[in-house]
C-alpha cells in the first residue's frame, strides 16, 4: 500500500528513476567529448575517481535529508534547521533549488524538443512527406514552440500520474529501453570504418593532459552528471522506504550513472570518427572536437545521411535514445516545483502539474522568441552559478546544521550497523569539509 504522498514500491523503481534523472543529454554528448579532449582514458580514470570522491557523498546528503524529512526541498531544509537563521536560509536554499530546477527545465525542454523533431523527421521522409520532413529539420520558431510543447506535455503527463504510476512506472520502462538502444547502436557503429580510431582516442590514456584543468573538468562533470544541487535527488529520497540502506542505494545510483556515461562514450566517439571517415568535419576551427548541440544536430545527422537506407533506421534509434534520456531527466526536474506546490500550497497533483508545467513552458517560449540573448544566459545562471552554489549549501546543511545524532538515526534505518562502518567514519566530516571545498573549486574554475 503506497504512502499518501507517494513512495517508490521497489529498489529497482527508485534506481531507474534516480539513474534516469542523472542520465540526460549532457551525459550522452558531454562526457565522451570531454574525455576525448582531455587525454581519453586519463579523463575517464579521473572522472571515475571523482564520481565517488565528490558526487557520491553529495548525493548521500540529498538522499538522507529527503528521506528524513519526507517533504519538498523547502520544508526538508527547514525541518533539519535548529534556529530561526538556519530555517530562513533553509527556506531560501529550498526556493533557490525550485527556481534553478525550473530554469534548467525551461531550456532543457527546448533542446529535448529538437530531439523530438529529429526523431519524427525520418518517419516523415519514409512516408514521403518531404515538406513536413524539411520543416522538422529546420530551426524555426514555430517548430521549436510546437516540439517543446509536445515534450513538455509528455513530461506533465508522467508527473501528473504520481510517484508509483508516473515516475516509477515510466522510469522502469524507459531506462531499460535506453540501455538496449545504446548497446544496439554501439554494436552497429563499431562495425563501420573509422570506429576503431574513435575507440583509441577514447580509451587510450594520454597523461600529458593530466593537469589541474583535467581534474577540474572531471570534477564538474562528476558533480553535474548526478543532477545534484537542485533537489531532484532530495525529492526522490523523500519517496524512499525507511527500510532501504541509503549508502548502498546511493552507491548503486552512482555506479549506474557512471556506467551509462562510460558506455555512451563507446557510441559517441567511434560515431564521430566514422563521420570523419565519411567526410564530415568533427573538429572546430580551433581544433577542438565538436560537442553539444552541434554534435547531435549536425555531425551525427551528416553521418546518418551517408549510410543510405540503413541511416534512416540508425537515425530513428539514435534520436529515440536522446528523447528517452531527455524525458527521464525532465520528469525529475518538474517534480521539484510540483512537490512544493502540492505540499506547501495544498494544490492536488493533477492540477499542480499542468499549472507548474505551463508556467515553465511560458519561460521556454520566451527563450525561444529571444533565443540568442536568453538561451546561454539561462544555461549560465542555472548550471554555472545556481547548481554549484546550491550544492555547497546542501553539504553545509547536511554537515554543519543537521544534528549529528538525527543524521545517524536516519542512516541507521535500513542499515542498523552503519555506526561501525567505514562510511560513517569518513562521510560526516567529508561532506562537511571536503565536498564544499571541491565544489567551490570547480565553481571558481568554471566562472574564472
Amino acid at each position: 500500500m503506497s504512502a499518501p504522498r507517494g513512495q517508490f514500491t521497489s529498489n529497482i523503481g527508485f534506481l531507474m528513476a534516480a539513474a534516469g534523472s542523472a542520465v540526460g543529454l549532457g551525459n550522452i554528448w558531454g562526457f565522451p567529448t570531454k574525455a576525448a579532449s582531455n587525454g581519453g582514458a586519463a579523463f575517464v580514470v579521473a572522472y571515475l575517481f571523482l564520481a565517488f570522491a565528490l558526487a557520491y557523498p553529495a548525493l548521500m546528503a540529498e538522499l538522507t535529508i529527503g528521506r528524513h524529512a519526507r517533504r519538498n526541498m523547502v520544508q526538508a531544509l527547514r525541518s533539519i534547521s535548529n534556529g530561526p537563521i538556519s530555517r530562513f536560509f533553509g527556506g531560501l536554499t529550498g526556493f533557490g533549488g525550485i527556481l534553478v530546477a525550473s530554469l534548467i527545465l525551461s531550456f532543457y525542454a527546448i533542446v529535448a524538443g529538437w530531439m523530438v523533431a529529429h526523431l519524427a523527421e525520418p518517419f516523415a521522409s519514409l512516408f514521403g512527406a518531404q515538406e513536413a520532413a524539411q520543416w522538422l529539420s529546420s530551426n524555426s520558431v514555430d517548430r521549436n514552440l510546437i516540439m517543446t510543447a509536445i515534450f513538455s506535455g509528455l513530461t506533465m503527463l508522467i508527473i501528473a500520474s504520481g510517484v508509483e504510476k508516473g515516475i516509477e512506472r515510466w522510469s522502469t520502462l524507459l531506462m531499460p529501453s535506453l540501455i538496449i538502444l545504446l548497446l544496439l547502436l554501439i554494436c552497429y557503429v563499431l562495425t563501420q570504418p573509422g570506429a576503431l580510431t574513435g575507440l583509441e582516442v577514447y580509451l587510450m590514456p594520454n597523461f600529458d593532459h593530466f593537469t589541474p584543468d583535467l581534474l577540474i573538468s572531471a570534477m564538474g562533470q562528476a558533480f553535474f552528471s548526478l543532477s545534484l544541487g537542485v533537489g531532484t535527488m532530495l525529492i526522490y529520497g523523500s519517496y524512499l522506504s525507511q527500510q532501504e540502506s541509503l549508502p548502498r542505494l546511493g552507491a548503486l545510483v552512482t555506479l549506474i550513472d557512471v556506467g551509462i556515461a562510460f558506455t555512451a562514450g563507446l557510441l559517441i566517439l567511434p560515431a564521430m570518427y566514422v563521420a570523419q571517415e565519411a567526410g564530415t568535419q568533427i573538429f572546430s576551427a580551433e581544433g577542438v572536437l565538436i560537442a553539444g548541440p552541434d554534435l547531435i544536430l549536425q555531425v551525427l545527422p551528416a553521418l546518418f545521411d551517408t549510410m543510405g537506407e540503413a541511416g534512416v533506421f540508425v537515425s530513428i534509434a539514435f534520436f529515440a535514445l536522446m528523447v528517452i534520456a531527455s524525458l527521464t531527466s525532465s520528469i525529475s526536474m518538474l517534480e521539484v516545483p510540483v512537490a512544493f506546490s502540492i505540499e506547501n500550497l495544498n494544490i492536488p497533483r493533477r492540477i499542480a502539474t499542468p499549472i507548474v508545467g505551463l508556467i515553465i513552458f511560458g519561460v521556454s517560449s520566451g527563450i525561444i522568441f529571444y533565443f540568442d540573448s536568453l538561451f546561454l544566459l539561462a544555461v549560465t545562471i542555472s548550471t554555472e552559478y545556481g547548481q554549484p552554489l546550491l550544492g555547497i549549501a546542501l553539504c553545509i546543511f547536511a554537515g554543519w546544521i543537521w544534528r549529528r545524532d538525527q543524521l545517524l538515526a536516519e542512516l541507521k534505518k535500513g542499515h542498523e550497523d552503519i555506526e561501525h562502518t567505514l562510511f560513517w567514519k569518513i562521510w560526516p566530516w567529508y561532506v562537511r569539509i571536503v565536498c564544499p571545498l571541491l565544489i567551490l573549486t570547480a565553481f571558481v574554475q568554471s566562472v574564472v
